[in-house]
């Protein structure tokens, strides 16, 4: 017998309902949501790679009722009205599938459902299908000649079910799931079934007697209890019958020879997967690289050596002296050239420079090698005295993708780039801080429909960046100057954008004079005293095995504490905790069953038994074991005997910096070994480490964009925030605010801003869910104008889209329409917050241009060292301490005018924990 052909159903609306709600929203860079559209297309790649059908259909459902609603006006009764960014992306997934020349079928009154039954069943014996579906409806479609494609959870762990699978897997046969259900009944679709009839019993039912038919007729056989329920339920049961099987006999035209696994308009999927921003999906369509199936036809495709969509006819490689010479001269006379370095490494402290490339004109580039150990390079020593005087030119702006990196790597050869007029990086960033990645690739397929050559294509999958060093010049040359020739042509492009968008300012006047400020922070680094960190390490360690020991003895027995699924069973199952709270539904349940030992869960067992304060204890000192005690000492580098953390200018969506290898943002201030491990960050002889941290600056920005007046008032008089509010909240006078009271109110204020619930308020502070509620009440008519900014925040994020700082720095919202309560209500937070908390990133950030503009005038030496949340780290020349933090305190406090004070307290000494 010949082989089957191979023919793919895919149930689009399952599939798309499965993506919407497996999937976080994600959004394009206009600000449209595309989880669903994203799920989508990722399964039908992955079906037509893994599968390789001959044939492929898609099936969909259309709005209103069907031909099953008159015989059941309640069939689905129960299903809630699509929410509307489930609808837009139904028209989206229906574009991918006419863009991949994918037929398209459906039919008024007839579910998807009864289209695939219909073409599976009529198709004939000679073609084999598989149904793509996460609906296991279908799985009574499975015979002989066709299989159900699934997903176990989420969009991973596919199962195809066959005959033999679905017997396995339900103890029933595909022809009987039909009779199940008529027992059943299906909640989803509000089928009713047999009153009182469960999953098992209808499967022993059908299992025992074969079908609804063979039932009926023995029920003196079966159980009087249950005999009685079918009786009173048969015409339920036959009508759920009916309402349960799938239609097969529909007259759908299939037209094979148009189902053929076409070839396709690669130009058209590559758009509108540049629209959709599906970069990471680009690889995955049929007719990349080499020898593959393209819809129809053998085509051979040999690998990529240059973008498909760049000619590199003006790619130009500068490797002798007459021809560097003729670039720098036609460099001097630019007003802006794009730069970018090629490497060793990725770390910009460590790297050393193999080669440059420039770009001042789109689609022309140069690239001067001078480390390549495979072919023939400029002398380094005499290029970098050449291009020296062109990069310190602050007449010529340079622009950059990530050009903080290549200002490090220039300082290391004792060049300083300036003026830094324009990073991709950040603008794309500033433009939309909602985008998961910035990378030059990413941006040059979302922004100019360009794919990019991939660093593996030279250097290999897997392999080290230092082997960049033994690619040839040749083949290098392409790469890096695409790099450079993107940028200048995203420069062009994004420059445009900040200014349609009114971001330019901040551009201009914050991100971009930061570059270089970060740059040279990093080079700084910090010193450790290393000795001081073993020490901590050793009474740490100590402490942990306390710990344990105290844990155990509680367990009786020898736990691993770092073991969710141990500590579950002690804390619920032998210390059973979650009786000992008021109502053990508070607690989050895992989907494997049994409750969550997340430290947001613990936070609600506190003060149930000692045991819970020994877990966050050990926790706490394990993660800070782990990552900085004994980590800190093994990222010292070696030429400068100190620790480079690197800055991030273009990841938090608020616009506060954030910092890596190592993060410093996550080192407790309050813990006692907190304080410990800041401690060992220490001064060098002759110098102290000053530290300058913002007060309270995000509810002093609060009450400015709030303009709220008891709040200007008590800030405006030097009056102690949280003491003020602790009195009013719980109606005492502020000589009888207790310490408890004021920690309550402190919680409230700062809580405020990030939308703090009453069931918030009771797990921070322990008061209980009336009181959280009541003192949240009082607070806003304590505060009307808050409330009001809470409202307007909401509602212009609804209206535009997004919601914006003093500064103009602006954070889109999309979800923020969501019918999904959990995510709307976190962007209605975010609506809150982002405002005030990105404004409090944009003083900070303007503080610190102000400080370095002038700093070398008031200390040469001194230098800026740290940015931790609201804190700035120097180190000073001890002589110097007053006067730099007279001056320091002057830039902070008056960065910029608002309706209350700014307040910077200043301290320092030998280590950064003595500055408090």
């Amino acid at each position: 017998m010949a082989k089957r052909k191979k023919l793919v159903v895919i149930d689009s609306h399952a599939l798309i309902h499965r993506a919407y709600h497996a999937i976080p929203p994600l959004t394009t860079k206009t600000g449209e949501i595309v989880n669903a559209v994203y799920g989508f297309t990722t399964i039908l790649l992955s079906v037509l790679r893994d599968l390789k059908p001959d044939y492929v259909v898609c099936a969909f459902d259309l709005p209103g009722k069907t031909k099953r609603h008159d015989d059941y006006a309640e069939y689905k009764a129960n299903r809630l009205k699509a929410p509307d960014d489930l609808i837009s992306q139904i028209v989206r997934v229906r574009d991918v599938v006419k863009t991949f020349n994918i037929p398209l079928f459906e039919m008024i009154g007839y579910e998807a459902d009864d289209i695939i039954g219909s073409i599976v069943t009529n198709i004939g014996d000679d073609i084999e299908s598989y149904i793509v579906t996460g609906d296991m409806d279908e799985l009574q479609l499975v015979d002989e000649k066709t299989k159900v494609y699934t997903m176990k959870r989420g969009f991973s762990d596919i199962v195809i079910y066959d005959e033999e699978k679905v017997k396995e897997r339900y103890k029933l046969t595909p022809s009987e799931f039909v009779d199940y259900k008529a027992l059943r009944g299906d909640p989803s679709d509000n089928i009713p079934g047999v009153a009182g009839i469960g999953e098992k019993t209808a499967t022993d039912l059908i299992s025992a007697y074969g079908s609804l038919g063979n039932v009926y007729k023995n029920l003196d056989k079966i159980k009087p209890a249950i005999s009685e329920k079918l009786k009173n339920n048969k015409e339920i049961a036959y009508l759920s019958q009916k309402l349960s099987k799938i239609e097969t006999s529909l007259p759908i035209n299939i037209d094979l020879k148009k189902c053929v696994v076409h070839e396709f308009d690669r130009t058209k999927v590559f758009s509108l997967f540049q629209e959709l921003g599906f970069k990471s999906l680009l690889s995955k369509i049929p007719g990349t690289p080499e020898i593959v199936k393209v819809f129809g036809k053998q085509e051979e495709k040999t690998k990529k050596e240059t973008s498909e969509h760049i000619n590199t006819a003006k790619y130009k490689l500068i490797n002798t002296e007459k021809d560097f010479e003729a670039l720098c001269k036609k460099l001097n006379k630019q007003k802006v050239f794009a730069f970018d370095t090629e490497t060793d490494s990725i770390n910009e402290i460590e790297a050393n420079l193999v080669g440059m490339s420039f770009s001042f004109s789109e689609g022309e580039a140069y690239y001067v090698p001078i480390s390549h150990k495979n072919g023939k390079n400029l002398d380094k020593k005499n290029a970098i005295k050449m291009i020296k005087p062109i990069l310190e030119n602050e007449k010529i702006a340079k622009v950059g993708h990530n050009i903080k990196y290549d200002y490090v790597v220039m300082k290391n050869e004792k060049i300083t780039i300036k003026p830094l007029s324009f990073d991709t990086m950040v603008a794309a960033y500033l433009i939309n801080p909602n985008a998961r990645a910035q990378r030059l690739d990413e941006l040059a397929f979302t922004e100019l429909g360009l794919e990019m050559i991939k660093i593996e294509e030279l250097i290999g999958k897997g392999k080290d960046q230092i082997t960049f060093n033994f690619t040839d010049v040749e083949k290098a040359k392409v790469y890096a100057c695409e790099d450079a020739d993107i940028t200048y042509r995203l420069y062009k492009h994004l420059l445009s954008d900040l200014s349609k968008t009114d971001l330019l300012s901040l551009s201009e006047k914050i991100e971009s004079p930061l570059i270089s400020i970060l740059g040279e922070m990093e080079i700084a680094g910090v010193l450790l005293d290393i000795n001081k960190l073993a020490k901590i390490s050793k009474e740490t360690n100590k402490k942990i095995i306390e710990l344990e020991e105290n844990i155990k003895k509680y367990a009786n027995d020898d736990i691993n504490i770092s073991s969710p699924l141990q500590l579950q069973k002690l804390l619920f199952e032998k210390l059973k905790l979650a009786e000992k709270i008021d109502d053990p539904k508070d607690l989050k349940k895992l989907k494997s069953g049994g409750y969550s030992t997340s430290a947001q869960e613990l936070e609600k067992l506190k003060n149930t038994h000692p045991i819970i304060n020994y877990i966050f204890e050990y926790r706490e000192l394990t993660k800070l074991k782990n990552t900085y005690i004994d980590a800190l000492p093994k990222i010292i580098n070696i030429k400068t005997g100190r620790i480079h953390t690197s800055f991030n200018q273009a990841i938090t969506q608020t616009g506060r910096l954030s910092s890596s290898t190592p993060n410093l943002q996550n080192i407790p201030i309050r813990t006692d070994t907190g304080k410990k491990i800041r401690e060992s960050f220490v001064a060098p002889k002759g110098f102290v480490l000053l530290s300058a941290d913002y007060s309270q600056i995000e509810l002093r920005v609060v009450a400015h964009i709030a303009n709220d007046n008891e709040m200007i008032k008590i800030f405006n008089e030097g009056r102690d925030i949280h003491s003020e509010t602790a009195a009013k909240v719980f109606n005492v006078s502020e000589k009888k605010v207790t310490k408890n009271m004021r920690r309550i109110a402190k919680v409230i204020n700062f809580g405020i801003i990030y939308g703090v619930s009453a069931h918030g308020l009771k797990q921070q502070t322990g008061v209980s869910y009336t009181e959280g509620k009541d003192l949240i009440e009082k607070y806003f008519n304590l505060h009307p104008e808050i409330k009001e900014y809470s409202n307007k925040m909401i509602l212009q994020a609804k209206e535009l889209g997004y919601v914006e700082t003093i500064f103009g720095r602006r954070r889109y919202l999309p979800e923020i329409k969501s019918s999904n309560f959990a995510v709307r209500g976190s962007a209605e937070r975010m609506a809150i917050n982002m405002p005030i908390q990105g404004t409090a990133a944009d003083l900070m950030k303007l503080a610190m241009v102000d400080i370095i503009n002038e700093l070398a005038k008031i200390s040469p030496k001194t230098r800026m060292i740290l940015q931790v949340h609201d804190e700035l780290v120097f180190e000073v020349p001890e002589k110097d301490a007053n006067i730099v933090s007279d001056f320091v305190r002057n830039k902070m406090d008056n960065v910029a005018k608002l309706n209350v004070p700014i307040e910077t307290s200043i301290g320092w000494g030998k280590n950064w924990g003595s500055t408090k």
